[in-house]
C-alpha cells in the first residue's frame, strides 16, 4: 500500500440485485485489507438476506434510519453514527424505515471480493 487520496464518484453508483445501490470508495489490490464503499437504500427498501465468506463487515450509519438484522440478535433501530459490527458468514440484511434515503460505509476486511458473497434467498 502506498499514500493515496481516492475521491469518491457519484456517477459511479450502481444498483446491485441485494436492493441497494453502491459506489465502491476503496477497493483495490494494492490495500488487501480493507475495502470502503457507500450504499444507498431508498424509503422502504429491505436488502435480501446475504452474507460474507472470509470477510467482516461494518456498516456505519451516515444518513437515514432503518432496522438491521444480524445473525442471532433481534432486529435493531439504526440512525447516525450507529456502527454495526458483522463477522464473516453471518447472515445480514437492512431496511429503510425512514422516508429519506438510508446511507452507510461498509467497510469490510479483508476487502471485498465478489466471490465471498452468498445470496441467502
Amino acid at each position: 500500500m502506498k499514500e493515496t487520496i481516492k475521491k469518491m464518484n457519484l456517477e459511479s453508483e450502481h444498483y446491485i440485485s441485494e436492493g441497494c445501490h453502491i459506489i465502491e470508495m476503496s477497493n483495490s489490490s494494492d490495500d488487501l485489507e480493507v475495502s470502503v464503499a457507500r450504499a444507498r437504500v431508498e424509503p422502504g427498501v429491505i436488502t435480501k438476506w446475504h452474507r460474507l465468506k472470509g470477510i467482516s463487515e461494518r456498516y456505519v450509519i451516515l444518513e437515514g434510519k432503518g432496522r438491521v438484522e444480524v445473525g442471532e440478535l433481534a432486529p435493531q433501530q439504526v440512525a447516525v453514527g450507529d456502527v454495526v459490527i458483522i463477522p464473516p458468514m453471518c447472515p445480514q440484511r437492512i431496511c429503510n424505515e425512514g422516508e429519506a434515503d438510508l446511507v452507510f460505509l461498509a467497510i469490510c476486511s479483508p476487502r471485498f471480493d465478489p466471490h465471498a458473497y452468498e445470496a441467502l434467498e
